[in-house]
């Protein structure tokens, strides 16, 4: 890190620490994101002292949120099955991936510290990993500088830099660009995101193109299982289904609308919809809607969602399994700043992808734009016609939908190399 940069930098890491102490009770991500971190070097001490057995190797994995994880986790299932030997850590940032990590079979698994000098000391210290691999980008320089000092080998697996990431000039480039040149080994997603890894800091003689790995993790979930058979018996239907996932409310607007349109076309067509965050203040305006335009609405728990013209889906960890359902998906995130969610999961399951006009910062959408199995809109018209034209012509909805399951299907491979790379690294 620039030595100028380290006064803030300590005095930011202090500023956290101090506010997870004070965070009051709330279930707002910053303020639960403040108070997971209370008492948490003395959870990785316990584990230390209870769980960690030194005379195996450990590796370390962190992936900040969700999206993440679905990268990481068929790297730790591959290194579970090839590596028996290992035990595993797993660290996560954001409160979304708190109930996703706890699923994922490592020895352990927490939040990870502020990146504070003490805190990262600390969690090295209980962990003793051989090696630490962050999932797709993030690399936290206190962390990864005081990691290397202690000779554990740093590795980052299906890593991607979009074209217009702000990353790799002004503060951020300053900040991180000693940590990602720490790296002993970057597993790429494609030979252009190695290039721009390189502008970060990135050496180019640790960097290969391996893929993505969450390719193989939507492919492994998009295969029918007795989970998935037990969450989508009671909604089976012959009924021209649009399964959207991850929606925000920017996204529900123009699609309710949309929605009205295509139901007054065809009224046997039934919408279920996930939104990102289904709290009961998102759900209740889609209950709202569909009650003002005379459609019947029931919850995914509900019984009556069987006969539903809207299902509302309202708890989270099931849409992976529900996009079994869809003739045709909508994928949340296009009409709005956080940016597109997973278009890979929809396309597993072979259903043409739609999704806003906010994408330009996915590879995946972009993928699927160009092979035909998936189509941007930028208005409530826009989606109304799209939505009209597939399920009007199922011909052509299912070679779309071919097309976005072959695109997942080209893209396999991805989790064997990176578990690969990883054993590179404790074997080197």
């Amino acid at each position: 890190m620039q030595f100028l940069l380290r006064i803030p930098y300590a005095a930011a890491a202090a500023a956290a620490r101090a506010a997870a102490a004070l965070a009051p009770a709330g279930d707002g991500k910053i303020v639960s994101s403040l108070r997971a971190r209370r008492r948490i070097r003395a959870r990785y001490a316990a584990f230390a002292a209870h769980g960690r057995d030194t005379t195996r190797p450990l590796v370390w994995l962190h992936a900040p949120s969700v999206g993440e994880g679905l990268q990481a986790r068929p790297v730790v299932a591959r290194l579970r099955a090839q590596r028996p030997d290992v035990q595993i850590a797993y660290t996560f940032f954001s409160p979304s991936a708190e109930q996703f990590a706890k699923k994922i079979g490592a020895d352990f698994c927490d939040y990870l510290p502020f990146d504070s000098s003490g805190d990262a000391r600390a969690a090295i210290d209980a962990l003793r990993p051989s090696a630490l691999i962050y999932s797709k980008l993030d690399v936290w320089p206190r962390l990864t500088e005081i990691a290397a000092q202690r000779g554990v080998k740093l590795g980052m697996v299906s890593a991607t830099l979009a074209d217009e990431s702000g990353r790799r000039s002004g503060l951020g480039a300053l900040l991180l660009r000693d940590a990602y040149r720490a790296l002993d080994a970057v597993g790429a997603i494609s030979l252009e995101d190695g290039d721009r890894l390189q502008q970060l800091g990135v050496r180019g003689d640790r960097i290969s193109v391996t893929g993505d790995a969450r390719y193989d993790e939507a492919w492994a979930r998009a295969q029918p299982s007795e989970q998935q058979r037990a969450l989508t018996a009671p909604l089976m239907s012959d009924r021209p289904t649009l399964v959207a996932g991850s929606s925000w409310p920017a996204d529900e607007t123009p699609l309710l609308e949309a929605w009205a349109v295509v139901h007054e076309r065809m009224p046997d067509v039934r919408l279920v919809i996930a939104p990102h965050e289904p709290s009961a203040s998102h759900l209740e305006p889609i209950i709202r809607w569909a009650a003002a335009n005379g459609l019947k609405c029931a919850k995914l728990s509900d019984p009556a969602s069987a006969s539903a013209c809207v299902v509302l889906v309202d708890r989270v960890g099931v849409l992976g399994d529900l996009y079994a359902l869809a003739r045709i998906a909508y994928v949340g995130g296009g009409f709005h700043s956080a940016g597109l969610h997973s278009v890979i999961e929809p396309a597993a399951f072979g259903a043409p992808v739609l999704f806003g006009p906010r994408h330009t910062a996915s590879r995946d959408a972009g993928l699927l734009l160009e092979c035909g199995g998936g189509f941007s809109a930028s208005s409530a018209t826009e989606i109304a016609a799209r939505l009209l034209e597939l399920f009007q012509d199922p011909t052509a909805a299912r070679a779309a939908g071919d097309r976005a399951r072959a695109l997942v299907r080209d893209g396999l491979g991805a989790a064997d190399r990176s578990a690969a790379l990883v054993e590179g690294l404790l074997s080197g």
